[in-house]
């Protein structure tokens, strides 16, 4: 299982992006979970939303109504489009799904807001 994730940037506070995440070796609809954290240098890595095989979502406090966690069957990718971005958004993006017992990760996406 491989996940490549993609789509940071830099970005004005107030502006959007969207991260995108393609996995290959698994099909993310079929997973139990999958989603993306954050993470920023010195702090733990904290969940930010994720999406169930049931399309469940969750997603942290601090991102409601601002983030949105979606799936792309045809691409076999999660997405989470990123909306009203603020500076305390910085950190290295995360996708993840849990499969085969397991969590795997893919290898972060820089997204940096600035004020």
């Amino acid at each position: 299982v491989q996940l490549q994730a993609s789509g940071g940037g830099l970005v004005q506070a107030g502006g959007s992006l969207r991260l995108s995440c393609a996995a290959s070796g698994t099909t993310l609809r079929g997973n139990k979970v999958s989603g993306w954290y954050r993470q920023d240098p010195g702090k733990q890595r904290e969940l930010v939303a994720r999406i169930t095989a049931g399309s469940m979502t969750s997603y942290a406090d601090s991102v409601k109504g601002r983030f949105t966690i979606s799936r792309n069957i045809a691409k076999n990718t999660v997405d989470l489009q990123m909306n009203s971005l603020k500076p305390d958004d910085t950190a290295v993006y995360y996708c993840n799904t849990y499969t085969h017992g397991r969590d795997f990760w893919g290898q972060g996406t820089q997204v940096t807001v600035s004020s």
